[in-house]
Parts: C-alpha cells; sequence; structure tokens
C-alpha cells in the first residue's frame, strides 16, 4: 500500500522518502526518542503526495492567473484528481492512534497472564 495506494512514487520521490526517513530515523536515534521507521516512511509518502497535490494546485492556479479560462475545471473533477488517496490516509492514521494504546494493552494483559503463571 505505501509504494502505489498511497501516492504514486517514481525513483525521485521514493530517494525523498528514504533519505528524509533515514535522516528522521538517525536523529530521533541521536536524541533517544523511540521512534516507527515505518510510520516515518508512511509519513514520508503522504509528504511527497501532499506537496506534489500543493504544487499542482499552485502551477494552475498561475496558468489560470496567466491565461483566463484556461484549463478550468469542475470541482468534481478537481476533487478526482488529488494526488493522495484520502482513504487510506485516514486508515493510517486511524491505525497509528490506535495502535499505540493496543500494543500498551496488551502487552499488560500477557504481563498480567504471565505473571500469574510464574507466581
Amino acid at each position: 500500500m505505501v509504494g502505489g495506494q498511497i501516492t504514486k512514487l517514481n525513483p525521485m520521490r521514493a530517494y525523498c522518502v528514504a533519505l528524509s526517513a533515514a535522516i528522521t530515523v538517525i536523529v530521533a536515534s541521536w536524541l533517544g526518542l523511540p521512534v516507527s521507521s515505518t510510520h516515518i516512511a508512511v509519513g514520508g509518502v503522504f509528504g511527497v503526495g501532499f506537496f506534489r497535490e500543493w504544487d499542482a494546485q499552485r502551477r494552475m492556479k498561475a496558468a489560470r492567473l496567466a491565461i483566463p479560462k484556461a484549463n478550468e475545471q469542475p470541482n468534481e473533477e478537481r476533487q478526482r484528481r488529488k494526488l493522495v488517496r484520502r482513504s487510506h490516509f485516514l486508515t493510517i492514521i486511524a491505525a497509528w492512534i490506535i495502535t499505540v494504546p493496543a500494543a500498551a494493552i496488551l502487552s499488560a494483559i500477557i504481563f498480567f497472564m504471565i505473571n500469574i503463571f510464574m507466581s
């Protein structure tokens, strides 16, 4: 899902994602922060996709100012042409929010069970 369904990646975009993920992990490690490299990579993919959307809108606006009524698209068409799939974005954000408490609860339950069997 990360490499193809969130937004389209070419070699340059994938390199930017990998480099930003590596720098983020190195800086977080240097600061002693626990981070998830997978979450960081997914965040990088979203960053590339959202930048592409912003840049495409900026270029389209500049083209409309230069040539009035050029490339005029209905609102539905503009919504359809988003470069980041919002459904995947919301799913991943929900997963990020749910995974940390779920892992904490599950580890507490496992610890409690092991503690009971060992005593």
